[in-house]
């Protein structure tokens, strides 16, 4: 049990040395289809990871530091005990997959009597996590984990920002050689040096009493585990998130579970009013929240033309005007089938200056009563904005929020925040997550015009591939700053891009001018899928996923590049029957006076798809039952 008590004085828990008095039966854990194997060095204080018999990962340095005693706390043998075989099927209400497998091989390392490493072996990565017992008034100082990544390796790192907000630019520079870029946010993507196989740093599975960490510079090729701020007393047991990463091919990677495989199974006993979906969405088009009641009314008419589930009643609705208040909106929308979702400010980080609602939730008796009204008004869930990075007192604040929610039938979408860790496991009300450079960006800064085909072509394998991204896709006209990606670029991003709540940013007027196939598209969009697989790409160039929806399998493609691609079409990994089936295609059409090439009817599907610069595609494959489909 932990407690909250004085701090004492330094304590540091280091791993010293390992030596070569283990065993080599107790030195190796392998995965379950034997491609991975962990070994623990004899020569040093870390481990080796390799994959199908070639080095992926190496750790060199172990250990956590704790205020209480002084000294470091030496290990003269590690040992590999109690080690398991774990297996387990769960299911996900929203995400790449809903049915998902975590396997397997766990054992546990002893470093000294209060400090063991849990290490787990899986099929594509490892994930391993320090475990303390016996704290007495004590407090987490830092953490020695450090990664070495051999120097010229392409590497899609993110420099820190706490909202995690930026572009992952492919470099090959080592963290020594620009002092301004030594502090990196997770998650990580490294191409191995055969370019076939690669590795993602990240982490999972953040309880209230943790920070979330990130990455900093050490020595020429360094990475080590940065955690966030974390002013707790401990008494008692208390472990660390686990660290993560996930190895394999390209493929390996985009379609991993590991981070939700990670995260403790959610305690919800009803979770069938969660229900995700797509959302009409104000703030892109005005560069402002709700506080036109008129403004409010045009994006509740478009959900219910398009049969869109939710609206978001976005900030500022606290000072509406133009005809309503927020109760009458709430009830419009009712009228009109949808259901709103409502914005709050956290009162956390930007609050001079920033709109609100402000501090309606900061306290359990504040939130208890604001979330008390909205489920008595209807209001399907909540978008709270503008955290303060990646603190314990922040994680603490967003479990919070989420167990409340989950008490008044309430789905949340954070926003200004850090990124998903597995907690759409462990609380499966929480939709989806900013944490992402998204199309807002238009709105605030010319650059994303030029970078948002390379950028959006890279996410699929960084920001996306840990968890749902509000990256808010689909605008086929232009905010504040012009974009020069195509319209079916932006429509495959809908498909491409995994989230339970699906925020479509362009005005109602721009999409009431297009096909109406591409809005039927768009009334019908799924947003929780039943499988993943990356069809083909490379981080920054392009990417074809296709998503499957019961039968149905959604194929998407955008083209990262300014020159037109050729790209082969193998679909074999999907299995398709060889009935007849029926394929809907959405295309750029080259023509000015016309965007769209779009097609449909019973067919065969290409061997072979062109994308124009910064272009797109979607594909729609059912198998044929009947003439009348």
């Amino acid at each position: 049990m932990i407690k909250i008590n004085r701090i004492g004085q330094l304590l540091t828990i280091f791993l010293w040395a390992m030596t070569s008095t283990m065993q080599a039966n107790n030195k190796i854990l392998t995965s379950p289809n034997q491609k991975i194997k962990i070994t623990l060095s004899a020569s040093n204080t870390g481990f080796t990871v390799s994959y199908q018999g070639k080095t992926a990962v190496l750790c060199t340095r172990l250990g956590l530091m704790t205020k209480n005693k002084t000294g470091v706390v030496t290990c003269k043998k590690i040992i590999l005990q109690q080690q398991k075989h774990i297996e387990e099927h769960y299911r996900m209400l929203s995400g790449k997959r809903s049915i998902c497998n975590n396997e397997a091989t766990e054992a546990v390392c002893t470093l000294s009597p209060q400090l063991k490493l849990r290490l787990r072996a899986y099929d594509n990565g490892i994930a391993f996590r320090y475990e303390l017992s016996g704290l007495k008034a004590d407090s987490i100082m830092g953490e020695l984990t450090t990664y070495y990544i051999k120097q010229g390796l392409r590497r899609w790192m993110q420099n820190y920002q706490s909202s995690y907000e930026d572009f992952f630019p492919l470099t090959t520079a080592q963290p020594q050689e620009a002092s301004n870029k030594r502090h990196w946010g997770y998650p990580a993507l490294v191409e191995l040096q055969d370019a076939q196989y690669y590795t993602l740093y990240s982490e999972a599975d953040i309880n209230p009493y943790q920070s979330a960490s990130s990455l900093k510079s050490s020595g020429n090729t360094g990475y080590q585990v940065f955690p966030d701020r974390n002013p707790l007393h401990l008494d008692g047991n208390w472990h660390t998130p686990w660290r993560v990463v996930i190895i394999g091919k390209l493929s390996d990677v985009v379609e991993s579970t590991l981070i939700t495989d990670l995260a403790r199974p959610s305690q919800l006993k009803d979770t069938t009013w969660i229900h995700p979906g797509v959302v009409s969405w104000v703030y892109w088009a005005y560069n402002h929240g709700s506080k036109d009641y008129q403004i409010v009314r045009k994006y509740i008419d478009m959900a219910a033309r398009f049969h869109l589930p939710y609206v978001l009643i976005d900030a500022e609705w606290d000072e509406m005007t133009n005809g309503g208040k927020i109760e009458d909106a709430i009830n419009y929308a009712h009228q009109k089938g949808v259901r709103p979702l409502i914005w709050y400010n956290s009162s956390t980080a930007w609050i001079n200056g920033a709109p609100g609602p402000k501090f309606r939730i900061n306290t359990p008796e504040k939130r208890e009563k604001e979330f008390a009204w909205l489920e008595k008004s209807g209001v399907a869930g909540v978008k709270v904005d503008f955290f303060d990075g990646d603190t314990q007192p922040t994680m603490a604040y967003c479990i919070a929020i989420l167990k409340c929610a989950a008490r008044h039938h309430l789905l949340v979408n954070f926003h200004g925040a850090t990124i998903p860790r597995g907690w759409q496991r462990t609380f499966p009300n929480l939709l989806s997550t900013e944490g992402v450079y998204g199309e807002e960006w238009y709105n605030n800064l010319p650059i994303l015009t030029n970078k948002a085909a390379c950028h959006n072509a890279t996410l699929p394998f960084t920001r996306n591939v840990i968890g749902p991204m509000d990256y808010t896709p689909c605008a086929f006209s232009d905010s504040q700053h012009p974009h020069i990606t195509s319209n079916a670029h932006e429509l495959a991003l809908t498909v491409l891009y995994q989230s339970g709540l699906q925020h479509l940013a362009d005005k109602p007027e721009s999409y009431y001018a297009q096909p109406s196939e591409v809005q039927h598209f768009l009334g019908k969009l799924p947003v929780a899928w039943d499988d993943t697989r990356l069809i083909a790409g490379y981080p920054g160039k392009y990417v074809i996923m296709a998503r499957r929806k019961g039968a149905t399998w959604y194929i998407a493609g955008i083209n990262g590049t300014d020159k037109k691609l050729e790209v082969n079409l193998n679909l074999k990994s999907l299995r398709l029957p060889s009935a007849p089936l029926y394929l809907e295609s959405f295309e750029d059409n080259t023509s000015k006076e016309h965007h769209w090439e779009i097609k449909k009817g019973e067919k065969h599907l290409p061997d072979q798809v062109t994308m124009i610069p910064r272009g797109g595609f979607i594909f729609i494959i059912q198998v044929r039952k009947n003439k009348n489909l």
